[in-house]
């Protein structure tokens, strides 16, 4: 055993979350209290901090594209993704900002919200063969739109599709029923997790919500920063 002594000084957090230069390469970015509550007053964002939120947003920058639930879409109040500051030269040779890839098996989402209609880049929505034809016409006109699966969504041939658009650096930000589903499906490279220095007590969901993975995947530490007695976590896993 040993103590993890912070550095001096700052960190190029650019540099130290850099995605490998080849490779399709899939990194979640959760948050979490103490005692493991994903969220407080059912958002994520009353967990965290100024630098967390300034992460969240550097990790939008170096990702091709972005991936969410819709039901955390609903929760959070999403809107499209925009320009931050920070992202000098972290997006050079990619379009201004990466497209939000909204999961969504029965497409009930509002087509007309600013998530679609005032994207910089066309809004992507992932879905299955079973979503309501009327559903899948509307989301098509307001959106790129992959399908996989019939369902239930096949997470394998959704990212595959992502790739060969061009979105190798793919960043998940749950909610936790997706990356339940994401881990048990063994497609996850990476979790950057935020521990926020709060107990809340009661029955909390946590950042995985499904059944028990079969094959519980086992993470290396790359890196741990301290802000403000918020712990900021890095683990990878090899190939």
């Amino acid at each position: 055993m040993r103590a993890l002594t912070p550095d001096a000084g700052d960190v190029d957090l650019a540099e130290r979350y850099a995605y490998p230069p080849e490779g399709t390469w899939l990194r979640a970015n959760m948050v979490a209290s103490l005692d493991g509550a994903a969220q407080r007053d059912e958002r994520s964002g009353g967990l965290g901090s100024p630098t967390d939120q300034h992460l969240f947003l550097l990790l939008r920058g170096l990702a091709d594209v972005v991936i969410v639930g819709a039901g955390t879409v609903r929760a959070e109040g999403y809107g499209p993704v925009s320009p931050s500051e920070g992202w000098d030269g972290v997006r050079d040779g990619r379009s201004s900002v990466p497209p939000l890839a909204i999961v969504s098996r029965t497409l009930d989402l509002a087509f007309d919200a600013p998530i679609f209609t005032a994207a910089k880049a066309r809004t992507i929505v992932l879905t299955t063969a079973s979503a309501a034809p009327a559903r899948l016409e509307t989301a098509r006109e307001r959106a790129d739109v992959i399908v996989a699966g019939t369902d239930s969504l096949d997470f394998p041939a959704a990212f595959a599709e992502l790739a060969a658009r061009g979105h190798r650096r793919l960043l998940c930000e749950g909610g936790p029923g997706v990356l339940g589903q994401v881990v048990a499906a063994g497609l996850l490279d990476e979790l950057c997790l935020t521990l926020s220095p709060l107990l809340l007590g009661g029955n909390p969901t946590r950042i995985l919500n499904g059944p028990p993975v079969a094959v519980p995947p086992e993470l290396a530490l790359a890196h741990a920063l301290l802000d403000d007695d918020f712990l900021f976590l890095r683990y990878t896993r090899s190939r």
